[in-house]
């Protein structure tokens, strides 16, 4: 299990990496990655949700690298080879939160001369889903993800200076991008306050829709340049302190458009706020 102190990088899963240090990509690590051949790591289940849907989507969305599919069981042997890159999930925690929550993470790691999974060099992880939440409320994104973590690849490598431990500081100033589009919101990823029209409308004055998941997934699959969508990763029951992520993922570009997260209270349960809806606005 991978366990994070204090900083975001950029199963169903069954990989449990323990000790997780901190790291930043630098330029000899993102020049090595462009020669590699990346594995996407399946999961063990035949009845894999991940697996099914990276099927689907990796010829779709990934040409940045070479890439094939490998087994569990050959990650170890496999991630010892520089030449190699890696796309799997691993579960999360963060330790200065003194929780047991934990969170399903997409990464992209480098392969090399490791003692274990843990030394792998991050390149970006995104949070894609909670422990224990269903898979269905965010496989569906899969593919959009993967498609962010190449952009974003793509954009420290033509910036370099922007690598950092608050790299997402640098997508939250689209939010005012994010105006000229619809953003569409699930309804039971809404806090109550702001879980109608007419409440959002008294707070954000620009496009907006509430829409099924299903909405978003025509959207992602038809690339809609004028679409937003919120992907919210947390518990899904109240009675549980953790994190909860909000962020807006552009169905047509794949940019992040808003990062932030907050831990969950009786004052902030877990969903989209109406302090996030007031950043927006602005």
């Amino acid at each position: 299990m991978k366990k994070y102190i204090g900083i975001i990088v950029l199963s169903f899963c069954s990989i449990y990496i323990f000790g997780q240090k901190e790291y930043l990509p630098t330029a000899d690590d993102l020049d090595q990655f462009y020669t590699t051949k990346t594995y996407v790591v399946l999961e063990d289940s035949p009845l894999s949700d991940f697996n099914f849907e990276v099927k689907e989507v990796m010829s779709k969305v990934w040409n940045i690298t070479e890439f094939d599919f490998i087994k569990q069981a050959e990650f170890p042997e496999k991630s010892q080879n520089p030449n190699s890159s890696f796309i799997y999930t691993s579960l999360v925690t963060f330790e200065k939160d003194k929780t047991d929550s934990r969170y399903v993470f997409l990464h992209l790691s480098l392969g090399g001369d490791n003692f274990t999974m843990d030394d792998l060099k991050d390149l970006v992880s995104v949070p894609l889903g909670y422990a224990g939440a269903d898979p269905e409320n965010y496989i569906y994104k899969l593919g959009i993800l993967l498609k962010f973590m190449q952009n974003h690849i793509k954009v420290i490598t033509e910036n370099p200076s922007l690598i950092s431990n608050n790299i997402f500081k640098h997508y939250n100033e689209n939010i005012s991008n994010a105006h000229e589009k619809t953003i569409y919101f699930v309804e039971d990823e809404l806090t109550r306050e702001i879980a109608t029209a007419a409440r959002i409308k008294q707070i954000y004055p620009y496009k907006f829709k509430i829409v099924t998941r299903e909405e978003i997934r025509e959207a992602i699959h038809n690339e809609d340049k004028d679409v937003i969508f919120l992907h919210k990763v947390g518990p899904e029951r109240k009675d549980v302190k953790a994190r909860c992520y909000k962020i807006l993922i552009g169905t047509g570009d794949a940019n992040f458009y808003y990062f932030d997260y907050h831990m969950i209270s009786s004052k902030k349960p877990d969903g989209f706020l109406p302090d996030d809806l007031k950043k927006l606005a602005k």
